[in-house]
């Protein structure tokens, strides 16, 4: 075994005991991160170019900081997203969120699909279904300015920025000052915040102490934000569109009442990720 790899064999046992939650991949993304290699590529570093700055990137990591704020990436579908401090880290999750989303509007059948985006972030739902919906356009919310300083350089970094249309404001508001909008979108989409205020000491540390306060919390029950998307989306979809919304796995059971018929929503229901838990929410507006 070549010094590096010995190296993060002890960093993996460090990890392991700080609680980071999957220690031998960190120590290997932060290895590859620091010596500018493939995690695939580690064994090739030879002895003499170990980089003693790995420590320094375990110490971080040890002390629950984001993986991806010291790397200063995150890897969403098939993209290579900028992110740290400021901004939420996109997790796998919503990967499943953003999969329904692609095959419910290839399903419409649509030759050029309208697509907004509420809670951006970083950018990665809006620049994945842009990447993967060679012909839609994709109009994303963002209120955060710091969250937006990186959502821009997201965007003006993807082959795809000519269909993503950037704006800030408020995703419970979206276009209301332009309501030449309402009905003529096909899907809407957002992962919002909906974590309960009452919940902050059970929130991870790296989402607690590290991501945006007003990415993660919506009120006394987590569904206020939620709330406010489901008009929104009741505005300016049209008949037939699909909206899609992340929640927390103990939501499940709460979010499809909230897309009811009387207030014109259709097929309800609520979806599992790859672990098996309700993590989101899908409805359609009903047709004329």
């Amino acid at each position: 075994m070549n010094l590096l790899l010995a190296e993060v064999a002890q960093a993996t046992q460090r990890l392991a005991a700080a609680g980071v939650p999957s220690p031998r991949f960190d120590a290997e993304e932060l290895a590859a991160h620091v010596h500018g290699v493939k995690r695939s590529q580690l064994h090739t570093v030879p002895d003499g170019d170990f980089d003693a700055r790995y420590w320094e990137a375990v110490s971080r990591r040890e002390q629950r900081e984001p993986l991806q704020h010291i790397t200063g990436r995150a890897f969403f579908r098939y993209l290579e997203l900028e992110v740290g401090p400021g901004v939420f880290v996109p997790r796998p999750e919503t990967e499943s969120v953003v999969e329904w989303a692609i095959d419910a509007v290839r399903a419409m059948d649509v030759a050029e699909p309208l697509v907004v985006d509420l809670c951006t972030g970083s950018g990665a739902i809006a620049l994945a279904l842009a990447q993967e919906l060679p012909r839609s356009t994709v109009h994303a919310f963002e209120l955060d300015e710091g969250a937006l300083a990186y959502t821009r350089r997201n965007v003006e970094a993807s082959p795809d920025r000519a269909r993503v249309h950037l704006h800030q404001g408020d995703a419970t508001q979206a276009f209301a000052d332009d309501r030449g909008w309402d009905g003529r979108f096909d899907l809407v989409i957002s992962n919002p915040p909906y974590i309960p205020l009452t919940e902050w000491e059970y929130v991870a540390p790296e989402a607690r102490d590290h991501d945006p306060q007003m990415s993660l919390f919506s009120g006394e029950d987590g569904l206020d934000t939620i709330r406010g998307i489901e008009r929104v989306a009741a505005r300016l979809l049209r008949p037939g569109g699909a909206v899609v919304i992340e929640h927390a796995d103990t939501q499940g059971g709460q979010v499809p009442w909230i897309f009811r018929e009387e207030g014109g929503w259709t097929d309800a229901a609520d979806h599992r990720d790859l672990n098996n838990r309700p993590r989101f929410t899908t409805a359609r507006r009903a047709s004329l």
